[in-house]
């Protein structure tokens, strides 16, 4: 029973992160990121950065590969914005 907590850790990274690849990849392809909001994205990213921080102090593998998979998709997707809204 020990595994359970554990693999519903996984299952739940693995859900939440796959979610947000298909808002990723239009974003990379299309490059329009008008109805993104700058303020959601930004505080996005930070949050998802510290849930990264915080499963490294915890050594939480599950935690650590979604984090930082979902990370480098959001702040991908910001620094599309931002250039976006830099170039306007």
């Amino acid at each position: 029973m020990d595994m359970i907590p554990e693999l519903v850790g996984y299952l739940a990274a693995t859900l939440t992160t796959a979610s947000f690849v298909p808002q990723a990849v239009m974003t990379f392809k299309t490059r329009d990121t008008d109805s993104l909001s700058l303020g959601m994205y930004s505080m996005f990213t930070l949050g998802v950065l510290l849930w990264l921080i915080y499963g490294i102090y915890l050594s939480n593998l599950a935690i650590i590969v979604a984090n930082s998979v979902t990370f480098l998709l959001a702040a991908g997707i910001l620094a599309v914005k931002i250039y976006n809204l830099l170039r306007k």
